[in-house]
């Protein structure tokens, strides 16, 4: 992770975004994962494409070592694509962890993609509560290192965090992650592929899934 880390850039964005994936990974308590990959168009968050995959984690649980586990199955999931997205977003933390390198930021390094953690809590950091608007931000920091954007993407409800995984920079991250962002808390890409990859665990087939 130390090794990826040090190739994390975080900033700038791309210059025209297109496609933009959620990708989310579940994992069963016998070792199975199943990871899916939903294509948008955007910023209109029409859906494009969504892929699947599934297989055996032998990877042991470690606490901060996470992607390890579910690396494989997003680079197998990837490889199904038709349509490669401007950015990726995942289900889980950028460069807000211990060691700068979450899921975010190890995929984005390894296939050289942008990509954004958008995480339901917190992994590590302190923060001061951003206002109560829908938009109202405030930084995640570690020390006087800011790592992240605490960001409430609706009015009176908790906010998500957001953190750059690679090519992109903190605040361009959460200005994508609002326009991501429909009627609920958790951006429309990441929301669909969580839904998606818990239908897809409970069935352990892929039904339902295919390109658009």
């Amino acid at each position: 992770q130390k090794e990826l880390a040090g190739n994390v850039i975080i900033a700038g964005k791309p210059e025209k975004i297109d496609h933009i994936a959620g990708i989310d990974v579940a994992l069963t308590p016998d070792d199975k994962g199943y990871c899916i990959i939903a294509v948008f168009s955007f910023p209109d968050m029409e859906l494009c494409e969504e892929v699947f995959s599934s297989d055996t984690i032998n990877f042991p649980y470690v606490p901060g070592l996470l992607s390890f586990r579910e690396g494989p199955l997003v680079l197998k999931a990837y490889e199904k694509l038709s349509i490669i997205p401007d950015v990726m977003v995942f289900d889980g933390q950028g460069i807000a962890h211990p060691r700068r390198c979450g899921i975010a930021s190890h995929i984005g390094v390894l296939l050289d993609i942008p990509s954004i953690g958008c995480a339901k809590s917190r992994l590590c950091g302190t923060y001061i509560e951003p206002g109560q608007d829908r938009g109202a931000r405030a930084y995640l920091y570690d020390k006087e290192e800011i790592i992240g954007v605490v960001l409430r993407t609706r009015a009176h409800v908790k906010p998500v965090f957001i953190s750059p995984g690679h090519k992109i920079g903190i605040d361009e991250a959460a200005d994508i992650m609002m326009q991501c962002t429909g009627n609920y808390r958790i951006p429309v890409p990441t929301r669909y592929a969580h839904c998606r990859v818990t239908e897809y665990k409970r069935s352990g087939v892929d039904t339902g899934l295919k390109s658009y």
